[in-house]
Formats: structure tokens, sequence, C-alpha cells
């Protein structure tokens, strides 16, 4: 591409300013014209959905009162489903969907009849009329119609029950119902010449469900599907209301839903957005803030899906000059508003679907927000698809039990989907860090310059080729995300997730995992008759007292096994037995009813004696139902996969099957979630985990008790560990051939004993096995007898975030030593080794960093980076980091007996004021780490920790600090290191003396700029260019501190180096 590089004035609405024509050069990025007039079935991918409400006038007619006699002309509001979605021909989509009314059920009174309808709607409109939000409308419920449904919880042989059916015209009306009935209600009635009340019950039923799901669900939609509008049941808005390519209007019973099958597979030409900004604050110190620093570029692009990501457009908004950026087209502007109207216009031009980027829901759209209100742009806020709605930012705190507490920001952006890829890594994976710059290098194998915001104002202040090297960081920071999307498959699996579990994408990102049980839930009970109970706040509570027994894990035999250890793992164990079982809300049989059922309809629940299910040959549970059905799919899907040659229809399908399989796994978890869930039943949860823990000790017991010598094996098998849905079985042979031999026979007999659909599989063979405690052990991982797979490790430092690298790194070299060299003398050195360059400070300072989540505002304890990150505020509030954030320190010298926590410091900073490391605490780290698993491997582990190699210590001295204060700097002769008071030789160095330490300071300082070079060339290379100084402030790259450090020692070698010259001289 040409890059434009003129300098503008503030975009108009021609697009044209100085020769550039804007509005053409925008107009490349648009989708694609088309004549509504011409159109035919619209069949569209949806992407979104929401719900809107309009107003609509009706004749005279009484108010909704019975008291009400005043016939008066009044508005009522109905509210209006939006689909959004896109076409094969790339033409984005607003379906304007109408007549579908909210609902809920509530049991019908034992003494209400059918002519008390109109009383109970007239006695709901009544209640609804007295409310604020409702004065302005003259129709609140509809209609109560009388349905005959099944409650889900508990068993009832007799299972329908008369429940009525209240259709309000607005979902929050709902609500309203909801909490008037919670609170007790009786209904008054004439009966005759006497007056009396109906009492109704509390228990209302479905009241819980967003309105927009509820359509999904009544109208067989799931998201990411493809829907078609046929010819004649739409109409063509012609004042649109959105930004999109076509508008209709339709009843919702006309949309016609394509199942996901064949061609339907397929996902539409999604148009995504990833883009950056750059801020800059140009006088004090701190991070810039939008009230006062400028937006000083925003890169941006522009990607079609099932396009190849080479073909994305580039494009980098720049205030002031820029030289051109390969590749991209480069917009330059003379002040600040014209660049973000440009963009703003450009944003509405290109339509986008998706809109990405890396920490844009938290950073980059407030900043721009803020920004443009500060600046007094209104209509730069216009950027949701409904052309009227401005966008606002909102601070939320979340919690889950996935990524804990954090700050969030909440976007309204109607019809555009927030992909923020920083959320989504950060939900589904647990790194150490969460920087763009980590997660990158972690799946791409990717780095990149990371500048620092103070130097941002030295470059945006320089020259055009200055403002490049912006450009260049800021685009590389917008085509990072579309990569990573690409790489983990994110849009793949996050569609797929919508069609699997029937709910939006956007409700997949913004809420919690239950959502996609519930609508699992929900659909099948839809299907079967089912009424969801609503559970409030205090039925939560009265949950949230009970408690259950989680798995079983069975004690270790811990040691150095050098036999082959066959491991047997229980295929999808909790929803396999919520199957045999036949465990549901719907079968659970309260214990006062159990004498009135056969015992053989029965199941009872081992150590649970009053705990009882109905069989499913009696009745078929709902929950049993729903795994059947999502364990067949993914079955479908696996084998599907298998014969597939399309890549994009393979990525399709992995992303259904890895969906499908999580889905599967959240049913036991989502009956378990007695404080926060949407439907717990700690009855259920119980169940399934007491069956678990039976068929691990009883696997456990078949076992040692069938694989003996008195059965005619060569050795009694022993079970050394089991945990949750898998056993360890040392059957006494070295022979991995053998004792995949073995494994599988004992798990044919345990699934052949199991109820159906239980099955115990062979998984893996460990040779050796280090065991060393309950969830923590590492082995040599077989499949096949020949080759080893890898090292496996579950519980050890290797794996765990909270652990300095040189620990992980420690114990991946020594269980490499002891697992595949199997050399324990080997390990003993190297262990010996590190703990020496450990005391002598020659550890790299990037290798000793922590790093631990920020995980609430407020703690208990005292935590070291809890401390740490109330200094950081202080130091820098814009740089501080909030909750949610994962804060990097190292612990530091201190005085005697100062707290821990009190010790914690940033790197950088230790690096920069040369502070000295608790080089003790480091090594009480190792030594907690390291005996667990010397101690079950030689007979003094505590060798390790003491001995010649602990003897010489490295001390730094520093002008910061607890132990500064305490300490006199003094001068030492370069020579024979006496004290002196003038630098830097005393009266009894001789010149030649004098002159042999001159040359050995040279050569010390010679190394050590090899050294540095060495480390300035590998930072070139990484921002692309031999030739410009290195910025780079990327604090998880590997040579960062190293580099610093180098850099800091290398100044004062020249220092010193310099008075040695002068004193020769």
């Amino acid at each position: 591409m040409v890059a434009e590089t003129q300098l503008q004035e503030p975009v108009t609405d021609t697009y044209t300013l100085n020769g550039i024509d804007y509005g053409e050069l925008f107009r490349r990025c648009c989708r694609p014209t088309l004549d509504t007039t011409q159109l035919e079935d619209i069949v569209m991918f949806q992407t979104d959905a929401d719900y809107t409400s309009h107003y609509e006038k009706v004749g005279d007619e009484p108010l909704p009162s019975s008291n009400n006699t005043n016939n008066v002309s009044r508005m009522v509001e109905l509210p209006i489903i939006r689909l959004y979605g896109v076409t094969r021909e790339s033409h984005s989509v607003l379906v304007n969907v109408h007549n579908f009314m909210s609902y809920f059920y509530v049991e019908k009174p034992v003494n209400f009849k059918k002519e008390h309808i109109p009383l109970l709607i007239d006695f709901f409109n009544k209640h609804l009329m007295e409310l604020p939000p409702f004065k302005k409308t003259c129709r609140y419920v509809i209609d109560i119609d009388i349905v005959q449904i099944t409650p889900l919880m508990l068993y009832k042989p007799n299972a329908k029950c008369d429940y009525l059916k209240v259709i309000t015209t607005l979902p929050r009306m709902v609500s309203s119902l909801r909490s008037f009935i919670e609170s007790g209600i009786s209904l008054p009635v004439l009966d005759g010449d006497n007056s009396t009340r109906i009492p109704f019950p509390r228990q209302v039923c479905e009241a819980n469900i967003p309105y927009v799901l509820r359509f999904l669900l009544d109208g067989e939609i799931t998201g990411g599907c493809w829907i078609r509008l046929p010819k004649g049941t739409y109409s063509i808005v012609a004042d649109k209301t959105s930004h999109c390519s076509i508008e209709v209007s339709m009843d919702y019973k006309d949309l016609d839903p394509m199942p996901i099958e064949g061609e339907w597979q397929s996902i539409g030409p999604i148009r995504t957005l990833s883009f950056d900004i750059e801020c800059v604050k140009f006088t004090g110190p701190g991070f810039p803030n939008a009230n006062n620093d400028p937006v000083i570029q925003i890169a941006s692009v522009l990607h079609t899906h099932g396009d190849s990501l080479d073909s994305a457009q580039k494009f980098v908004f720049t205030l002031d000059t820029c030289d051109n950026l390969h590749g991209a087209h480069v917009l330059s502007f003379a002040n600040e508003a014209a660049l973000l109207m440009a963009w703003k216009q450009f944003f509405i031009a290109v339509d986008p679907d998706f809109l990405t980027g890396y920490n844009i829901i938290n950073f980059d759209i407030p900043y721009l927000i803020n920004r443009a209100n500060a600046l007094k742009l209104p209509e730069f806020t216009q950027l949701p698809r409904i052309t009227r709605s401005k966008s606002s930012v909102r601070d939320i705190i979340s919690s889950n039990n996935t990524m804990g507490t954090f700050e969030n920001k909440e976007i309204n952006i109607e019809g555009r989907i927030l992909f923020d890829v920083y959320d989504l890594v950060r939900r589904d994976h647990k790194l150490k860090s969460y920087t763009l710059n980590y997660v990158s290098f972690e799946f791409l194998k990717q780095q990149k310059e990371d500048v620092h915001h103070s130097t941002m104002s030295k470059l945006q202040l320089g020259s055009a080729a200055d403002r490049r090297r912006i450009a260049s960081y800021c685009l590389k920071d917008s085509v990072l995300p579309l990569l990573l999307i690409d790489k983990l498959l994110l849009l793949f699996n996050y569609v797929e997730m919508a069609r699997v579990t029937s709910t939006p994408i956007k409700m997949l990102i913004s809420r919690g995992q239950q959502i996609r049980v519930t609508m699992q839930i929900y659909r099948q009970c839809k299907l079967m008759g089912y009424a969801v109970p609503s559970v409030n706040a205090a039925q939560r509570a009265a949950n949230s007292e009970a408690s259950y027994e989680g798995a079983t894990v069975l004690e270790p035999k811990k040691g150095y096994h050098r036999n082959a250890i066959a491991v047997l793992d229980f295929q999808s164990l909790y929803p396999s037995i919520m199957i045999a079982h036949n465990l549901c809300y719907s079968t659970l049989v309260p214990p006062a009813d159990a004498s009135k059922y056969p015992a053989e309809d029965l199941t009872t629940v081992p150590g649970h004696p009053g705990l009882y299910f109905i069989k499913a040959h009696v009745r078929k549970g709902m929950l049993p139902l729903i795994v059947e059905r999502l364990i067949e799919a993914r079955k479908k899907a696996k084998e599907e996969m298998k014969v597939c040659t399309d890549p994009m229809l393979r990525s399709v399908l992995d992303g259904r099957q890895l969906a499908l399989k999580i889905t599967t796994n959240s049913v036991y978890g989502y009956t378990g979630a007695s404080t926060s869930g949407f439907l717990p039943c700690v009855e259920v949860a119980t169940a399934i985990t007491s069956f678990g823990r039976y068929m691990i000790v009883d696997t456990k017991e078949k076992i040692e008790s069938h694989f003996t010598k008195a059965n005619g094996y060569d050795t009694d098998a022993s079970v050394v560990y089991g945990d949750t849905d898998s056993v360890m079985i040392n059957f006494g042979t070295k022979d991995i051939s053998r004792a995949i031999e073995l494994g599988v026979q004992a798990a044919a007999m345990i699934t052949n004993q199991a109820i159906k659909p239980i099955t115990l599989l062979f998984e893996k063979v460990y040779l050796p096995l280090l065991l060393l405690a309950k969830k923590r052990y590492a082995g040599l991982y077989y499949t096949k007898a020949d080759k080893y797979d890898k090292i496996d490790c579950k519980g050890i430092e290797t794996v765990r975030r909270d652990f300095c690298l040189l620990v992980q790194q420690m114990m991946e070299r020594i269980l490499h030593m002891l697992l595949v060299d199997l050399d324990l003398n080997g390990a003993i050195e190297f262990v010996k080794s590190r703990i020496s360059q450990l005391l002598r400070n020659e550890i790299d300072i990037s290798l000793l960093v922590v790093t631990k989540s920020l995980g609430k505002v407020d703690y208990d304890a005292r935590l070291p980076h809890v401390e740490l990150a109330k200094k950081l505020r202080q130091r820098d509030p814009g740089k501080a980091p909030s909750v949610g954030d994962r804060v990097s320190y190292l612990i530091v010298k201190g005085t005697k007996n100062q707290p821990q926590f009190d010790r914690a410091e940033e790197p950088l900073y230790v690096v920069e004021n040369n502070i000295p490391v608790d080089t003790q605490h480091y090594l009480d780290a190792i030594k907690s780490t390291l005996m667990r698993i010397f101690e079950v491997i030689m007979p003094n582990p505590e060798s390790l920790f003491s001995g010649e190699h602990t003897r010489f210590v490295t001390l730094t001295s520093s002008s910061e600090g607890a132990l500064s204060m305490f300490m006199k700097k003094v001068e030492r002769c370069l020579g024979c290191k006496t004290v002196i008071k003038v630098p830097p030789f005393c009266d009894h160095c001789n010149l030649e003396k004098r002159q042999q330490v001159m040359l050995q300071k040279l050569e010390e300082r010679r190394q050590k700029e090899a050294d540095y070079f060495d480390l300035w060339s590998q930072c070139q290379r990484c921002q692309g260019s031999l030739h410009n100084e290195v910025i780079c402030d990327n604090r998880d790259c590997p040579i960062f501190y190293k580099r610093v450090r180098t850099g800091k020692v290398l100044t004062s070698m020249e220092a010193t180096y310099q008075s040695l010259h002068l004193e020769y001289t």
C-alpha cells in the first residue's frame, strides 16, 4: 500500500482535504453496496442480539384498573428484539423482531378458576401502575393462560400440574411481578355474596431468564447460527435506525433458523477491527490521563473472517507528520480533534462486527471516549450500530472462580462484539503474566518492542522518523491480537460454544460459566415440559448452609518408583455417574416419600442413607438427557473431524467438540454452586461426588484383590495413588509393554462390572514415577512402549505460576536428570552449583521475580504483592496495578526482623538502585521445594543446603533500602583494598601495580561492553532496526533486566576507568 503522509486539518463530511480523498480511501473498506428493492430471501449469520422498546398509541380504552372509568388515549410500550448479522455477501443486517412477549409461570392456587383470570390481570396491573417505571404506559399484563407443565424440582409420579402463564408487555415487569408474588399475595374475589381471598404460592418459575435468551430458546435460535428471512415476511425500514447495510422489521414467528449442519456449519464473513491507541503525557510524571493528555496515534487493522491475515488492511492515524510505514496507510493530522473524528468516520465506514485489541475494554475504548468528552466531541461516542446511541463507560468489580476478583469496565456498543483478547486469554489460560509481550511469546513465539510511556513524549516531539517508531509499535499491537485469535482459534471456539449452549457470543464473554449450563437446562426443560423454578436470594442463602464432601484422593505411596506405573482413568466420570444413576433435580425423591416406591425403583447413595433418586426405567432425568446429548454430539464432531479435509471446517468442528466437552463437565459444578448458582441442588452434587468416591475405592479393592500371585500373576498389584477419577497401579514390572497389557485388562474388568456408561480406560504408563504427595507427582509419560511422550508434572513448581523462574528452571533440569537421565549424582551437583551462584549474586535477576494476582481491594493479611501495589500507587498512581492485575516483585534485604511483606520491591527499581536481593529468602524457597523431591530419594537431603558451596557470599551495597541508613560508604584502594581518603590508589601502590590494575579494569570493561552490545543487538533485531536506539521497556523479556543491569555496571566501570586514566596521565 502507499502511505499518505501529508499533514491535515480537521476532517469534514466530504473527507477530502488538501488533495487526499479520505472518503475514497475509506470506501475501499466499506461493505459492498446493494439495491434493497431487489432483495429475495435474506440469509444472515447472527452475531449478536439485544432488545429495545418503543411506544405505540392505542385507541380509547379504560385504564387497567377496575376502579377506573376515565377513557383516554394512551401509549403502550412494547419490546423489540434486535438481531444483528452478516450475509454471505458481507452485508450487515439488523432485524427488528416484533410481537414476542415476556412471560413467567406461577403455580395455580387450588381455588383459582378460569373466570378469575380477568381479576388477576387487573390485580397485577393495579400493582404495576403504582410503580414509577411504568407510569407512562397503559398495558402491563397482556394475558394469563392456564397451562399444564411439570415442576422440575423433586420427583412426582403424577407429573403434570396446572400453572398460570403470566404474559407481560415488557421484560422488566416480570421482575416486578416476581418480587410482588414472592412477598406473599392473596387475590380478592367474590364467591356469591361473600368476599374471600385466594392465597398464591410464593414460588415462581422461569422469571429470571433474560428476555433475549427467552426469545432465542422459544425461537429455537442458537448463538452464531444462520437465519433465513423469507421474502414477503419482512419489510425494509426506509428511515433506518442503524448503520447496517440492511434493516428490516418482521414478526418473530417468521424467522427461520437453519440447523447447524452441512453448509450451515460455516461462520459468516465477520469483520473484525483490531486497534490500539498511543497517548502521551507531555508535562509532569506519571501515566497519561484522558482529561489532559492527548491521543497521538490510533492503529487499526481490518480483517474479514475467511480471508488470510496477510490481506488485512492496515491504517495508522497519527498526530503530526509520520514517515511511511510499509504495508499501511499513514494518515497524519494537525490536531487531535481531527485525528479522533477521522478515526470515528473510518470506524463507521468499515462497520465492524467485532472489535478486538489487547485490553481495549479497560483502557483503549474508555480513554478514547473520555478524551472525546474532554475535547467536547459528542459525535465521537456514536460508535454503536444504532445511530442515535452513544457509547459510555461504567466501572465495575467482577468476580468468578476462573479469574478471581478484578476491576473491569462495562461499555455499551450495541450491535458490535467486544472481543478483547486480554480478557479471553485471562479467562481460558493460566499464565505467569498477561502482558501482550508475554502472551505473544508464549503462544506465537513473537516479541515486540515495548515503549515506556515516559519515552513516548520524546518520540512524539521528535522527527517524522521518530513518530514512525511509535506507529510501528502501535501497529504491531494491533496485529498481534488478530494473530492470537487465529492461533488460539478464539473465534471458532466462541462461535461453537454459542451454538452448543444457545447463548449469544456477547453473553459468553461478559457472563460466567453458569449461563452455558442454564441455557442447556432451559432448552431441555422446554422439550420435556418442565417448569424451571426461579431461585431467590433467601433460597440461595438456605442452600449455602448445606455442604457436601468433594472427591476422594487416596493416600499416595510416596517415593521414587522404578517399576512401570499404569494409570487408568474414568472417562467423563461425573457425567457418566449422572447418567448411570439418573441423578437430577427431577428424580430426587424426598426422604419422607421413599417408602411409597418399590426398592428396585430407587437409587440409594453410598454413605447417605436418606438420599434417594428414582431410577431411569421409571422416569429418565432431565440432566442425564442433557449430558447424553452433549456426549453424543461430541462423539459425532470428533468422527467428522477424522474425515474432514477442509481446514476451516475442521477448526469449526474442533471448536465444537471442545465446547461440548467444557459444557458437559460443567454440569456437576453447576449443581454444587450453592451460593451464586442459578439453580443449585446440593443433593445432586452430593450424590455425584459420593458415587465418585465409591468408584475410586471400589476400583482399588477390585484391582488389588484380582491381580495377585494367588490368581496366577507374577506379583501382587498395588494401587499407589488415586485422585478423583484415576488410579495409579504398580503391577510389579519394569516392562512397559506388560504394564500396558495389564492396565488394559484391569480397565476392561472394572468397566464390565460398572453400570453403563461408566467406563475405565487405560491412559498411560509412568516409568519412573516421582510421587511426592497428594496431587504432587512427576513421571516419564508413555502411551507406547517404544518411546516416552513427555515429562508429565502435576502440582510441582514447573507448572505453578506463583514461583520464580529460578525454581521452575531448576525443577525442570532436576526432573530431567532424575526421570530421563536417571542421574541422581548429577542432579545433586547441579543443585549445589545453582545455590552457590545464588549466594554469589550470579543469578540473573529476571529469574528471581515472583508474580502474583492482586485478587481484591482489601486483604485481611499483609501480603508482599499487595504492599508493593500500595507503594507503586504512591510513586505513580497512573502506573499502579489494579484489582485483577498480576504484580511482579522481588524480596530485598532488610533490617533484622523486618517482615517479608515490607521488603517486596519492583524489579526495575531494584536494578536501577542496586538494591541487594535477599538471597537467603530465595535459598529458603529453593529448599522448601527441593526437599520434597530429594527427601524421598536420598538419605540426607539437608546436605544440599550446607557445606563448601554455601560459604562464599557476595554482598552488594545501595543508597536505597532499609539497610542503607546504617551503612557508611568508604573508599578503598583499587590495588590493595586499603581504606583511603582520596581514590583510586593508596600511596603504597607503586606505578607498576597501578598499571596492572588499569589493564585489568580495561579488560573487564571490554568484556562487559561485549556482553552489553550483544544484548543491545538482540533488542535491535527484535525491534526491527539495527540503527535505532533501543527504548524497549518489555519487562517480561528474559534479557530486559540483564540489559539494564549490564548497562548500569558498564557505566560504573567506565567511571572507574576514567578515574584511573586521569590518575595515570
